[in-house]
């Protein structure tokens, strides 16, 4: 038996080592489990003009098929946080690109709109689980002087993945029809799941507070720095947002505490606010331009540029680990309220049209990726996935009002300018939930008592 040495703080030693290759490996698979995500979830709103002719349906019919898949993903989000925080991260995220390929490639079968509105819920359920976890893993993987950036980074895949279906469905649809899209969002995320099942590993802060075994946590940290190999006992020193020591209770039971409870209600709120926006857009821009008069084709790619602007969610994740993060964000929130106003009144010129819809992704999605990295750095470890999970579950709710908010401005016979003004609302309420979260922090985490010590001698 080795001798016992001094215990390893998991979350120093990430702090002080270089970003190693095994811990670009970890990001890229969440990087682009997202990307996936994000291709899969907006895929429906891409074809939805191609249903509309295919099955002769109105526009009012689509709006069931269209929030199918968020009922789905706040169900997944909702119900593997905690599983993930009693289970581990690696066994929830792995299942989830399984449920959500095999139900994507399956809607590509449908029938009837019933059939492709049951498809489209089944794939939401692996999406909801598969995002919150991806981001988990990538943050507890981050040194914290650098989280807020990287964990922006990976979230970027998201919007890029839902671009990417624009330009894909844009091209895709006329060659090989609007199934070819679903096939192509149903065959990737099994490729994937082939990729990760060798290479991906649980998160050693995960392992460290179930009280893993210190041999299984000790060979992931050897492949960040081989100066793990040193150490045989783990420990794990966090703090909760007041500066007091992160035990107690964990899961859902944890976000209610009233250290938490403030901050937890507007992050699921600005959440909220922020996927109404994004999905009220996202299904809807590409039939909104067409009936202000544009061809299919150009208003599906103008469309497919606001989700492409999520990339600048890496300059606020920089700004985050610098500034104070929540009113990085209610900056960008405040700047997409009037940028999304102002996509409604371009309509008549294709050129400034296109400019704006890419100003109003970029803060947009900017401001909306930069949330899941917000409530990762909020809450402790025994609640991380639990809290991120449950924001973007909450917040899928907002997914579905945005989809539904549409069709009923649409149903009223709003104007095109009138429609894009009601939705800019959303966007201020997000600006004031996170002032209002920010008056309700005094600190954030700096230090603690041990949360647990995995001990190589008692395995």
């Amino acid at each position: 038996m080795r001798p016992e040495t001094p215990a390893l703080d998991v979350q120093a030693f990430i702090n002080r080592e270089p970003f190693s290759r095994y811990q670009w490996l970890i990001f890229a698979l969440c990087f682009f489990v997202v990307l996936l995500d994000g291709f899969d979830t907006a895929a429906i709103g891409f074809i939805a003009p191609s249903l509309l002719k295919d099955w002769g349906i109105a526009k009012p019919d689509l709006a069931p098929v269209l929030s199918a898949a968020l009922f789905g993903l706040a169900a997944g989000a909702l119900t593997s946080g905690p599983l993930a925080d009693r289970y581990g991260r690696r066994k929830i995220l792995l299942l989830s690109v399984l449920v959500m390929g095999a139900a994507c490639m399956g809607s590509a079968f449908a029938g009837n709109l019933q059939e492709l509105t049951i498809l489209r819920f089944l794939t939401g359920l692996g999406l909801g689980a598969a995002m919150p976890n991806a981001v988990t893993l990538t943050s507890e993987y981050s040194p914290a002087a650098r989280r807020a950036m990287l964990t922006n980074a990976m979230f970027c895949g998201f919007p890029l993945g839902a671009a990417l279906g624009g330009f894909l469905a844009a091209w895709m649809i006329p060659l090989w029809g609007w199934r070819s899209v679903l096939m192509l969002g149903g065959a990737a995320p099994l490729l994937l799941l082939l990729v990760m099942l060798p290479s991906l590993p649980e998160s050693v802060r995960h392992m460290v507070a179930k009280g893993y075994a210190a041999e299984r946590i000790g060979a992931v940290l050897r492949r960040i720095s081989s100066s793990a190999a040193a150490f045989n006992r783990f420990t794990l020193t966090e703090t909760g947002p007041q500066g007091e020591a992160a035990t107690g209770k964990s899961g859902i039971t944890l976000l209610f505490e009233p250290r938490y409870l403030v901050g937890t209600c507007m992050l699921w709120l600005a959440y909220f606010m922020g996927l109404v926006i994004f999905y009220a857009l996202v299904n809807w821009m590409p039939v909104l331009f067409k009936d202000a008069g544009l061809a299919p084709k150009t208003a599906t790619l103008i469309a497919a540029l606001f989700p492409l602007g999520g990339v600048g969610a890496i300059l606020f994740g920089w700004l985050m680990d610098r500034y104070n993060a929540n009113r990085v964000i209610a900056i960008g929130f405040a700047a997409t309220a009037v940028a999304v106003f102002a996509i409604g009144q371009a309509a008549g010129n294709v050129g400034v049209l296109t400019v704006v819809v890419f100003v109003a992704g970029t803060l947009m999605n900017t401001a909306q990726s930069s949330l899941p990295a917000l409530a990762a750095a909020y809450y402790p470890t025994r609640g991380h996935a639990t809290g991120v999970a449950w924001m973007l579950g909450v917040g899928r709710f907002g997914g579905i009002a945005g989809s539904f908010l549409v069709a009923e401005l649409t149903r009223r016979q709003l104007g095109f300018a009138d429609v894009f003004a009601v939705v800019a609302v959303a966007a201020l309420v997000s600006t004031v939930a996170l002032l209002v979260k920010q008056a309700s922090d005094r600190n954030r985490p700096d230090g603690g008592k041990p949360l647990m010590v995995a001990d190589a001698g008692a395995h």
